[in-house]
Order: structure tokens, then C-alpha cells, then sequence
């Protein structure tokens, strides 16, 4: 059922469908983070299995293994190198795509921003305080509160592709800036609440490389953008530099991938033709890199991370009895659905702004709950919180699996009766190109 604006002064529509060639890119990142979904699912699961088979002294063994140059502070375990290098890869996507939103794509409008913004925001304060609530006696166990913070992209679109949606591109946008903006205020609180022993030479000095890879990304843009391998040999050492340094500093060095993905142009220079002559640097990069994050990167952290010995069904209900795991599952099942649509909801009643005809609010309810599929950041936050391999991380990672699957199935069970309505909103959309005159670079690329 649609919802008709009031009589009266005429209303803002939020979620609105937006231009079609930002439904266009919105749709080929989905597309690209459908693979890496199901790639990481499965890494996740073989991990489980291993972690918990009779060879699973082998599995902890390999996660253990270390390897790098101890000088350099840089000797890490193989499961340590995933979560500190591999997920720099991660969020330097998540610094490019959060960039190009806001300078180029639907979001620079303040009026188009604000609610997903604000949203993520409620999704991210109302899980926290409710692990704080469940784990308020137990200071050890309240360092995890930022752990039902973040939302997986990876996993739920992957949920999206299983059940055959055909989620309109203004609710897609919004699930897309809500896990950006959730990733990037939990990368935040990493940096800040997460970082120990901090060093400040080294994080001073990784203001060098770091500064000299945006001016050659700035100056050079159309040089990097036309040739692939100029950006491997050029701008990736000083990138590597700046992470190491970051890294050697205290600050979780995933913290580097956000400032590199930052430091990208986004829109081309006027020597190139300016913004109406095609992507930018941002974008051609988002391009060449996401398969790498979404199809080895994010998958390899996975597997090394979500790997627990359960302990048969005894192991399972102990888990489940803590009050972390369960501070988690509340936090992710609960909170997240409530924060998002409280503050959406809030949004509306306090300002001139309704839904756009495509869709409800059990819509919004439906994207609300597949937003509390947290994994990838919420496993490294646990590790931060206590320790790879302790008995609350254990824990940690049994609640956010279950969590996440409990969340896949009530956002699945909502959104998969609302298909029909979304293959109508897909054929308006599909009819709006003939009159946005999109040119040709923005057509979806094989």
C-alpha cells in the first residue's frame, strides 16, 4: 500500500528512486558483493567445520602460524595479516565508496543524506546500548559493545540475491549507506577506543607517504585511470608505507585503508573533460579493486576468523548463556531494527518528508532487519575486544553467527512477499532512462 501525502503545503519524498544512473552502480556493486557474499558464507562455514572436526588442532595451527619481519614489528600470524592486512583492502572500498557518494553520486543532497545518515547512526547507538545493558555488571565483557555496531554488506546482500529480491534502487542505496556509514563510524570507534599503546612518531611520519600518494592520486588522476598498472607501481608502496606505519603506531591498521580510499579523487579533472566525461579515479578504482576485497580479501578474514570450536550442543548452549553472545543477538536481532526505524520514522514525523510511493514501511522494516547481519566488522571488533582465540571472542563469534542467521531469516521472511511489488518498482525505474539522459559511460559494464 502506497502512502498518499496529506493535503497541504507539498512534502519531501525520502528514499526517493534517485537518478537512474545511481541505480545503474548501485546495482553493479550488489552485483559484485552477491559473489563476494556467498564466497564468504562458504569460507565461514568450512571454517566452522574444520574448527570443529578432529583435525581441528591443524586449523588453529594454521591461523597461528606467523610469518614477517619482526624488525619491522610486521611478524604476524596468519590470521593477525587478515584482519590487519587483508581488511585494509576492505576499508579502503569503504572509503571510496563513501567519497564517491557524497561528492558525486544521489547523497551530496543534503535531503537524500540525512535520513540513511541519521539512520545508521540510530542503528548503531541503539545495538550498543543494549549490549551495555545486558553486560553492564561485568566491565570485562562491556568492551565488547561495539561489536553489534557494524552491518555486513557482503552477507546480506548475498541474503538479497537468495531470495530472489527485486529491492528497489532508493531502499538498495539506503542499505548500501547504511553499512558504509556503519562501517566507517566502526572504524571510528576502533581507532579512538580500540588502539593501545599508541606511538605518535610513527603516525607522524606516516603523514608523508600518506601525503604524497593523494598529490600524485590528485595530480595524476587521468595518468592513473588510464593505466592499470601505473597505480600497482607508483601509488601502491607509498599506500604499503602508510599502513605499516599506521600499524607500527597502536591504531588498528585498517584505519590506513580509510584514509588512502579517502585521499582518491573522485571527480575528473577538467584537462579530462570534468565530471561529465565519466567516472573518476574514485570510481575506476572501486572497479579494479572490489573484486580483490570482495572475492579474497573479506572471504580469507573470514575463514580465519569465524573459525571457533563450539563444542558439541553442551559448548553451544554455554555460548549462547553468556551474557556476550547474548548481548550480541539481542543488540543485532533487536537494536539494529529498532535504531534504524525509530530514527527514520522520527525523521519523518519531525520534518516535511514522506516514503516514496515504490514501497512501505514493512519495507524499511525489511532492509531495517537485514541491516543486524553483522560479520565481517563485528568479528574484528571481537578479536579487538578480547583476544583472538579467548573464551569471550569464542563466545563473540557464536553469538554474531547467530545473530546473523536469525536475522538473513526475519528479513527474509519479510522482504520475499513484497517480490511482487518490487519487480513493478524495477519496470518504473527501467522507464525513467529515456528521460535522464544518461550517457553512455554510465551503462552497465559486462
Amino acid at each position: 500500500m502506497s502512502q498518499t501525502p496529506p493535503s497541504g503545503p507539498t512534502r519531501s519524498t525520502i528514499f526517493g528512486r534517485g537518478s537512474y544512473a545511481e541505480a545503474l552502480r548501485i546495482g553493479e556493486i550488489l552485483r559484485k558483493e552477491t559473489v563476494g557474499g556467498a564466497l564468504l558464507v562458504a569460507a565461514a562455514v568450512i571454517a566452522l567445520v574444520w574448527a570443529n572436526s578432529p583435525a581441528s588442532d591443524s586449523y588453529f595451527a594454521l591461523r597461528g602460524f606467523k610469518i614477517g619481519y619482526e624488525p619491522w614489528h610486521l611478524e604476524l600470524s596468519l590470521g593477525a595479516w587478515a584482519a590487519d592486512g587483508l581488511l585494509a583492502i576492505f576499508f579502503f572500498l569503504v572509503g571510496l565508496e563513501l567519497k564517491r557518494e557524497f561528492v558525486a553520486g544521489d547523497l551530496r543532497q543534503l535531503n537524500k543524506s540525512i535520513v540513511p545518515v541519521a539512520a545508521a547512526f540510530g542503528g548503531v547507538v541503539a545495538p550498543a546500548a543494549m549490549y551495555a545493558l545486558i553486560n553492564l555488571a561485568s566491565p570485562e565483557t562491556l568492551r565488547g559493545w561495539a561489536i553489534p555496531t557494524a552491518t555486513d554488506i557482503a552477507f546480506a546482500v548475498a541474503v538479497l540475491a537468495i531470495i530472489g529480491s527485486h529491492l528497489p534502487s532508493a531502499l538498495r542505496i539506503f542499505l548500501l549507506t547504511l553499512a558504509v556509514v556503519d562501517d566507517l563510524i566502526a572504524i571510528s570507534i576502533i581507532a579512538f577506543f580500540y588502539s593501545s599503546d599508541l606511538h605518535m612518531m610513527p603516525l607522524l611520519l606516516a603523514l608523508i607517504p600518506l601525503a604524497i600518494y593523494a598529490f600524485l592520486a590528485q595530480k595524476y588522476r587521468n595518468f592513473f585511470g588510464r593505466h592499470t598498472a601505473a597505480a600497482w607501481l607508483i601509488l601502491l608502496p607509498f599506500g604499503l608505507v602508510t599502513w605499516a606505519l599506521v600499524h607500527a603506531s597502536g591504531i588498528h591498521a585498517t584505519v590506513a585503508g580509510v584514509l588512502l580510499g579517502f585521499a582518491v579523487p573522485v571527480i575528473r579533472s577538467q584537462a579530462a573533460g570534468g565530471p561529465e566525461a565519466g567516472p573518476g579515479l574514485a570510481e575506476i578504482f572501486e572497479h579494479r579493486f572490489r573484486p580483490i576485497s570482495a572475492g579474497i580479501a573479506v572471504p580469507i578474514f573470514a575463514f580465519f576468523s569465524a573459525g571457533v570450536a563450539v563444542g558439541g550442543w553442551q559448548g553451544l548452549g554455554s555460548a549462547l548463556a553468556d551474557p556476550v553472545a547474548l548481548g550480541i543477538i539481542v543488540a543485532l536481532v533487536l537494536g539494529k531494527p529498532i535504531g534504524i526505524m525509530g530514527t527514520t520514522w522520527l525523521l519523518t514525523k519531525t520534518s516535511r518528508a514522506r516514503l516514496d510511493d515504490s514501497f512501505t514501511w514493512i519495507d524499511v522494516f525489511g532492509v531495517a532487519l537485514l541491516a543486524g547481519i553483522g560479520f565481517t566488522v563485528s568479528l574484528l571488533v571481537a578479536e579487538l575486544s578480547f583476544g583472538q582465540g579467548s573464551l569471550h571472542d569464542d563466545h563473540a563469534k557464536v553469538g554474531i553467527l547467530t545473530a546473523s542467521l536469525l536475522a538473513a531469516l526475519l528479513a527474509t521472511a519479510v522482504l520475499r512477499t513484497r517480490n511482487r511489488q518490487y519487480r513493478a518498482a524495477e519496470e518504473a525505474e527501467k522507464l525513467d532512462a529515456d528521460h535522464d539522459g544518461i550517457p553512455d559511460v554510465y551503462q552497465e559494464r559486462p
